[in-house]
């Protein structure tokens, strides 16, 4: 039996995540990423990229994703890995909530930019 709660402090404390989309030829595709802007439980995690990036356009395409987190340890690694499906998001309210102050570094135009975008894993 999986202990939840256990689930979630773990995936807490790690500072990097890996993303894992679809391609159009069906192979997955592992990205590294700064661990997600917002998680709520297990369910759903908000991570913060380009409209234009690669990952974007697959998830598009093919929603089904996985995230990864993982520490290693002194005699292995622990790691847990959720599957789910991502959803873009463009909309004014998630790109408000996810936003943080030196995010301008990558957007010029603010948290409005249209290169601006999230996405969740549900």
């Amino acid at each position: 039996m999986v202990d939840i709660e256990k689930v979630q402090k773990f995936i807490e404390k790690q500072k990097v995540s890996f993303i894992c989309s679809v391609d159009e030829d069906g192979v997955p595709n592992v990205k590294a990423m700064l661990k997600p802007r917002k998680v709520k439980g297990i369910k759903e995690f908000y991570f913060s990229t380009n409209t234009s990036s690669l990952r974007v356009k697959q998830f598009l395409s093919n929603p089904k994703a996985s995230i990864y987190f993982y520490r290693k340890g002194l005699i292995k690694y622990v790691g847990v890995m959720l599957v789910g499906k991502m959803e873009v998001l463009t909309d004014q309210e998630t790109k408000d909530m996810i936003w943080r102050k030196g995010d301008t570094m990558f957007y010029k135009k603010g948290v409005a930019d249209p290169d601006y975008c999230n996405f969740g894993d549900k």
